[in-house]
């Protein structure tokens, strides 16, 4: 499944870019996502998600395939086994990011495989719901880390490229299943 996002962010290209690149400070900003060890490029840890009866938490190693700093594009290749053995995930994800005006346009492409108890989601595009709604927090978390209004970036002490991001909400299952789910439905009245 191939998934696309964009999103703006007020900050300079190259906050973000060093932002990006530094996967155990934004791993807080993905709810569900953990960095257990790190070293050249890759990365070990989990990602833990519960939808309704089902969890999956995956165990597996995130690497750095392709980091580009002139153009602004780093990939990264990611793959997991269920901790309890019941499916495994593999993805690509491509970022690329630009000046937007005064702010920051970042593209972000994911080629995912899921095979287990979560490729039942697949079906009928939960899976995508789901996903949109992770990208949607995780976006949100690096909003707030990033983009501090003119006031309180001239009155803080420390330096905001360097300060980590705020902790991220753990995934919430239910809660996350209803937003989807009520998404849904909205959608439906509005092409009804």
């Amino acid at each position: 499944m191939k998934l696309e996002h964009s999103f703006e962010v007020e900050a300079p290209l190259a906050q973000i870019w060093e932002t990006m690149i530094d996967v155990e400070r934004v791993a807080p900003c993905l709810p569900g996502a953990e960095i257990t060890d790190a070293g050249d490029g890759v990365y070990e840890g989990s990602f833990t998600i519960k939808l309704g009866p089902t969890t999956a938490a995956y165990a597996g190693k995130l690497e750095m395939t392709e980091v580009d700093e002139a153009a602004h594009r780093v990939t990264m290749s990611a793959n997991g086994r269920d901790k309890r053995g019941q499916g495994s995930a593999k993805a690509t994800i491509s970022s690329s990011m630009r000046v937007a005006e005064a702010a920051t346009h970042v593209d972000v492409v994911t080629d995912f495989t899921l095979t287990g108890r979560l490729a039942r989601f697949g079906r009928g595009g939960m899976i995508e719901d789901v996903s949109n709604r992770l990208v949607g927090d995780f976006v949100e978390c690096l909003r707030s880390s990033l983009e501090a209004p003119a006031s309180s970036a001239a009155a803080a002490s420390g330096d905001a490229a360097t300060a980590p991001p705020a902790q991220a909400r753990p995934v919430r299952g239910i809660r996350l299943l209803l937003s989807v789910l009520w998404g849904r439905i909205k959608r439906l009245f509005r092409s009804g």
